[in-house]
């Protein structure tokens, strides 16, 4: 079957009750029919809720399925995600290489909580590609990813990046949320652990916090050992909520992607922007990679403003009438925010021409999301 038809198809109950969902089971005590069978059950059931029952394993099902996993954890939130990977790869000491572009609260966990691991987080430029193999030595432990970054949007070479660090017996790990394991597949690319934050695109519908991780091979078994070892739980109405939103997940994708290329298209007209980055546009310096390695595009992206102060662009963003003013993106409303607060790089300088705003375009009529960016920006 085609990927949409998989995934409307994937995530049904297996209790042969023709429902095209599963129940939602609560449970935390199951009981076994002997001694026996409660430490060692024999095939698929369980001896105790933790991890979830239903819909939690027809969720994991799903999602093991974008990515042709063989296991696929889930976390409280997308943060915790990235975490679950990290932990899971990390095997012991050494230096943590790590995206410059990472997401604000991945690299506070990085600078943190690794050094009690007796890890050392060393930030590399996002656009490094094969270049990492410079980067790369005997005490290297564990190479973090994302693309594109959450704020600036740069695509990093994930297969050149993976290839180096598999010939060096270094694993991997990738935020994968901006694709929503649609877009692209991280693990056809050589990562060892793709996370993303179930909370965006998947949930579709900003109602509540999820993340997951999915691997292959010898990195799912581990993943698996860790997910029960660390006793993470995420609830089944949640888990429920998730495999609502990925039914349509296909469809919302689509008109994020059309709807944030048209906005996309008049900011970089618009003579009080400098730049806009987009990976799906042409101007944007990684779009031979992303049209290498994507399927398609999110529609979270940022633009800079001419000559504007970050003070005068948060003016401008709370100025916004239509676009909220949140953290969050990937679900069915517009948002807007100001990110220089967040900017922090340690590779290379972030350097541009004024603020830096970031959108999420939801499923608002573009002309309305239009109208209300022209009225903000005409206040410049």
């Amino acid at each position: 079957m085609k990927r949409d038809t998989r995934i409307i198809h994937s995530g049904r109950s297996d209790e042969g009750d023709g429902l095209v969902n599963p129940a939602i089971k609560r449970a935390s005590t199951v009981l076994a029919p002997s001694t026996s069978e409660l430490y060692e059950p024999t095939g698929s059931r369980r001896h105790y809720g933790r991890g979830g029952i239903a819909p939690n394993k027809e969720l994991r099902d799903a999602i093991r399925g974008l990515y042709d996993a063989d296991h696929c954890a889930l976390a409280p939130s997308g943060l915790a995600s990235v975490v679950l990977a990290i932990r899971t790869a990390l095997k012991g000491p050494g230096v943590a290489l790590i995206s410059d572009g990472v997401y604000g609260p991945v690299r506070r966990f990085c600078d943190e909580e690794l050094p009690r691991l007796g890890v050392k987080p060393v930030y590399y430029d996002p656009r490094i590609g094969a270049g990492i193999t410079s980067l790369i030595t005997s005490d290297t432990a564990l190479i973090a990813l994302e693309s594109p970054s959450s704020l600036t949007l740069e695509i990093q070479d994930a297969p050149a990046i993976a290839s180096a660090a598999r010939a060096a017996g270094v694993p991997t790990v990738i935020d994968d949320t901006w694709t929503a394991g649609v877009l692209m597949n991280p693990l056809e690319m050589g990562v060892d652990y793709a996370a993303q934050a179930l909370t965006k695109y998947v949930g579709g519908h900003s109602d509540f916090l999820m993340g997951s991780v999915a691997a292959r091979g010898e990195a799912a078994k581990r993943l698996a050992d860790r997910e029960k070892l660390y006793g993470l739980h995420v609830s089944p109405d949640d888990a429920f909520l998730a495999l609502r939103g990925l039914r349509t997940l296909p469809l919302r994708l689509e008109r994020a992607e059309a709807a944030s290329l048209e906005i996309a298209r008049r900011l970089e007209a618009h003579p009080k922007v400098s730049r806009v980055l987009h990976p799906a546009l042409p101007s944007h310096p990684d779009h031979a990679l992303y049209a290498r390695d994507f399927s398609g595009a999110a529609g979270c992206f940022s633009f800079v403003l001419k000559g504007v102060s970050a003070r005068e662009g948060e003016a401008i963003v709370d100025s916004l009438k239509l676009f909220g003013i949140g953290f969050s993106w990937g679900g069915y409303e517009s948002l807007a925010l100001s990110c220089d607060r967040q900017i922090r790089r340690t590779a290379l300088p972030w350097k541009a021409e004024g603020a830096l705003l970031r959108l999420s375009i939801g499923l608002e009529d573009v002309e309305d999301l239009w109208a209300d960016l022209e009225q903000a920006l005409a206040r410049i």
